[in-house]
């Protein structure tokens, strides 16, 4: 394992794949046809190379592992690949999600299919790439690279509103990662470097880590994204494809809080610390004002995108709780969260799909002709909403516990969202799958295709065996977590010791 690049071959191999499928010929119909099996066996063939990853992980091992290094850009920096507790669960979760969005798009994409498929290929190598960068310009490359496709996904193959919401997306986390840039090119003055493992130890004068921290703030905080610039998210995920959608929530949203965890809080350690209580403040804004908003949505992608904003709310919450409960529930939660809202994206794909329509008011009574659809989305409401036996309540409990060790009243508006949680999700699930099949033009819809419980049943089997066996997540991340914890600590220790007066 250690004698070959396994990371590097995971990061490129959808790129191989993608260049492959640009070289296919023949007609519309036959290119499309082996552009879309192409895409498929590429994604499972590194979803497959991916989980080679775990047997050889030492999760007892805080520091980085699999590691790559090369010079590269004229000694400036370096190419630099690693996974530790903390990036390896979101490089085997992007591995996971890529074939079923491939599956999810088989037949409700027909038009220009060869660069569909090219653009979730690119945008697997990107997304990859950012979990596994272990160099800031690398890192940088990847993060700011994975909007192309994302921004090309959404504007061509999206509804109605496409060209805003593709435009919007792009501008929101592009000018957050603006300022980020400009913080990497100071530490880069300041250190000499740019390898993430030596930034990870050294110690910024606190003045200065204010300024970097706020500029790294500003892209993370759009990518999660927090409140009060979440805005582009509900547009986003209403325009999207199904499986962008899938994408968009499952992943790159999780690309905030990875960069959190990664950079924030261990090369920041002070500025973590200062800025914890404004952190704290908006997460639980946005835990429950974007769950009052949920309320009164009529189109059902709206309702669960800003379900997804008020579930990131808790995932900042508990990073900046800075404790083990806080950052061991944040991993969790967004491992979970990404399955869980992908599949929920997907259940509304399978329902577009059959009416072209996402108006809750269109739906109503599909129990009695879609019992295998009704029980599918109930599993996965129930998980969002955060009922124990299921993957979301772990990492809820674990957060609104680290943020009562923190701040009781945090704590208390976070639970108000989890009571708020459960009456748009149960309300929705209410309108659209139980009463009476009163609409004419409900009666004949399908259930689930075979295709669709392949993609369904792994989501809905990983939904409940996290929720009863949290343990194969938690060991994975415990050690690196507490390294963060360690170092943060320790900063903010010395500098209170320092500022001890000897009278």
């Amino acid at each position: 394992m250690t004698d070959w690049p396994i990371l590097s071959v995971i990061t490129f191999l959808p790129l191989v794949g993608a260049l492959f499928i640009l070289v296919v010929r023949g007609d519309d119909e036959v290119a499309a046809r082996n552009a879309r099996w192409v895409a498929l066996w590429t994604t499972l063939v590194t979803f497959v190379v991916s989980l080679l990853l775990l047997p050889g992980f030492d999760a007892a091992a805080p520091g980085f592992q699999f590691v790559e290094k090369t010079p590269w850009l004229a000694g400036l920096a370096s190419y630099h690949m690693g996974v530790d507790g903390i990036s390896l669960p979101f490089v085997v979760l992007t591995t996971f999600l890529m074939p079923f969005c491939i599956l999810a798009s088989w037949e409700s994409v027909s038009k220009r299919v060869k660069e569909y498929m090219i653009a979730f290929l690119v945008l697997e190598t990107m997304m990859l790439g950012t979990f596994s960068a272990l160099d800031l310009v690398l890192f940088y490359f990847f993060f700011e690279a994975g909007l192309i496709p994302m921004f090309l996904i959404i504007g061509i193959w999206g509804g109605q509103r496409r060209i805003y919401a593709s435009f919007k997306f792009f501008l929101y986390t592009l000018t957050g990662s603006v300022l980020m840039l400009l913080a990497i090119m100071a530490m880069y003055w300041q250190s000499g470097t740019t390898d993430v493992p030596v930034l990870m130890q050294h110690g910024f004068p606190p003045g200065m880590q204010i300024w970097l921290w706020l500029a790294f703030f500003a892209s993370f905080a759009v990518k999660m994204p927090m409140w009060p610039v979440h805005t582009w998210l509900p547009d986003a995920h209403v325009e999207a494809p199904t499986a962008g959608s899938v994408i968009l929530a499952g992943i790159l949203l999780k690309m905030g809080g990875y960069g959190f965890l990664r950079f924030s809080l261990p090369m920041f350690p002070l500025a973590s610390h200062d800025f914890a209580p404004v952190v704290w403040t908006l997460s639980a804004i946005a835990i429950v004002y974007t769950s009052l908003v949920a309320l009164v949505q009529e189109d059902i992608k709206k309702l669960i995108a800003y379900s997804s904003v008020a579930h990131m709310g808790f995932v900042t919450m508990g990073i900046f709780a800075m404790n083990e409960a806080g950052l061991q529930g944040a991993m969790f939660l967004m491992i979970s969260h990404g399955f869980v809202s992908g599949a929920l994206f997907l259940c509304v794909g399978v329902i577009y799909d059959r009416m072209h329509t996402r108006q809750i008011s269109a739906y109503g009574g599909l129990v009695h002709r879609m019992p295998l659809y009704a029980t599918v989305l109930m599993v996965f409401t129930m998980a969002n909403v955060g009922l124990p036996g299921t993957s979301g309540f772990v990492g809820e409990f674990l957060t609104m516990l680290a943020a009562f060790e923190r701040n009781t009243w945090i704590a208390f508006f976070a639970a108000t969202g989890v009571i708020l949680s459960a009456g748009y999700a149960l309300w929705l699930y209410l309108r659209v799958v139980f009463g009476p099949l009163e609409k004419e033009n409900l009666k004949a819809i399908a259930d689930l295709s075979p295709r669709e419980i392949a993609i369904m049943l792994p989501l809905v089997v990983l939904t409940i065996l996290f929720g009863v066996w949290p343990a194969p997540i938690l060991n994975m991340t415990n050690h690196a977590v507490g390294a963060v914890i360690a170092r943060t600590d320790l900063v903010a220790g010395a500098v209170k010791t320092a500022l001890v007066l000897p009278f």
